[in-house]
């Protein structure tokens, strides 16, 4: 019986650690777009620019904005100088 009410114990915690499917800010996608309507309002992070939204959110009761939790990409920069030598 111990191992039974253990394996159930194991099983809840790893489905409390698995992510959420709807996730509604996701990283991949650095602009969202808030919808609103009458029964409340939706967000969907979907997109890779700016211009992009826009013309999603033309004609309708809508905003875009930079998604929070995006990935900032980084421009490769120069590495570390090397070592100084003395002569």
């Amino acid at each position: 019986m111990r191992y039974i009410q253990d394996a159930i114990l194991l099983a809840g915690s790893l489905l409390a650690v698995m992510p959420a499917a709807g996730q509604t800010y996701d990283p991949r996608y650095p602009v969202c777009i808030e919808v609103y309507t009458v029964d409340g309002s939706t967000i969907d992070c979907g997109f890779t620019s700016t211009p992009q939204c826009a013309a999603t959110a033309s004609g309708q009761a809508a905003r875009c904005y930079a998604n929070p939790y995006a990935v900032q990409s980084r421009p490769p920069g120069y590495g570390p100088s090397p070592p100084r030598r003395n002569r």
